[in-house]
């Protein structure tokens, strides 16, 4: 029988005690970095279960409107509007994540002595979608419109990105057009678009759970529509925020975005837009003198880029000009139509 003092701990545990005393503590940074690792883990997985259940309980897709109105144009159905029955034809042309119905209160002036029609590119609106969404396809849908509607020389007016459209329709047939507009828009191919870390990083299923949000966000377009607009717009009231929001929940319209997303703001290279200072059609550009989109010197670069006249700056105006001043942009369109190649 061993003896053992009253409090003496055995040895085996001494020892143990020993080695866990001895025994280096790891450093402040290591710990901190290990909770914030589990931290980072467990908001990843509630922010992918969220994704989840919010996408399927906004699976619906809305309904397109009734009453629209459609063309057969190659491989796409367009929808388009008219405005006018009478005097030579004007054809808009809008930009990216707009529509058709963005040109409604320009064209309600021009339809005083122009016939107009307006649609919506491959991507955009209520035309069917189908890829690739790239300049060329519409620019090939712009010129089967011309064709499907049986219009002679159009002017064409082109707002923001859709300046590019106009601007391609017309060095590939210049015959078929009657005058060309840039409107809040160079033309210029410049890459503009998600940057590929971002493509790349914005998956499935949190894409389509930002763009749902952002979508059924009043705030969100309210923003966003403020800040391209001005001052000078109307407020968006519950008919506004539906009309630029529906397109984006319509069947097809997810896929139709991320597609365009991947092929980026259309546009030209600079030497393929000086060919249209030969092409022997009537030019013209107009911008917001406050369009914060585009550089102070762009509108007179541009007019000189395509062998237009000086350009005409709308003053307060941002870049939706087409919403902010209507009366202005009529009168440009008008002047440009008055000089329109027969």
């Amino acid at each position: 029988m061993i003896d053992q003092q009253d409090g003496a701990a055995p040895d085996g545990l001494e020892e143990a005690g020993d080695l866990s005393a001895g025994r280096p503590r790891r450093p402040w940074w290591r710990r901190w970095a290990r909770r914030l690792g589990l931290t980072v883990l467990a908001l990843a997985a509630a922010a992918t279960l969220f994704s989840f259940l919010y996408n399927a309980a906004t699976a619906g897709r809305a309904r397109v409107p009734a009453g629209l109105t459609y063309v057969r144009t190659g491989d796409l159905l367009t929808r388009y509007r008219a405005w006018g029955g009478g005097g030579s034809p004007i054809v808009l042309v809008h930009g990216a994540a707009e529509s058709a119905d963005t040109w409604q209160r320009v064209a309600q002036v021009l339809a005083r002595d122009h016939r107009v029609y307006a649609l919506d590119l491959n991507g955009a609106g209520y035309t069917s979608r189908r890829a690739p969404y790239d300049l060329d396809h519409q620019t090939r849908q712009l010129l089967a419109f011309i064709d499907a509607l049986g219009l002679r020389r159009p002017v064409l007016v082109g707002h923001s990105s859709g300046a590019a459209t106009v601007a391609d329709a017309a060095l590939r047939s210049p015959d078929r057009v009657g005058g060309l507009m840039f409107l809040d828009g160079d033309a210029l191919s410049t890459g503009a678009g998600p940057p590929p870390a971002v493509r790349h990083l914005v998956i499935p299923p949190y894409r389509t759970t930002l763009l749902r949000l952002a979508v059924r966000s009043d705030w969100v377009i309210r923003t966003i529509y403020s800040a391209q607009c001005g001052p000078g717009c109307p407020r968006l009231d519950a008919a506004g925020i539906e009309e630029w929001r529906r397109p984006f929940q319509v069947a097809g319209a997810e896929s139709g975005i991320w597609g365009m997303l991947r092929y980026g703001v259309p546009g030209l290279p600079p030497d393929r837009l000086t060919g249209l200072r030969s092409a022997g059609v009537p030019k013209a550009v107009v911008y917001g003198a406050e369009d914060h989109v585009f550089a102070k010197d762009s509108a007179a670069q541009t007019a000189r880029r395509i062998g237009a006249p000086d350009p005409t700056l709308i003053p307060g105006a941002r870049h939706l000009t087409l919403i902010s001043a209507p009366r202005q942009v009529a009168r440009a369109v008008e002047d440009l139509a008055a000089r329109r190649t027969p």
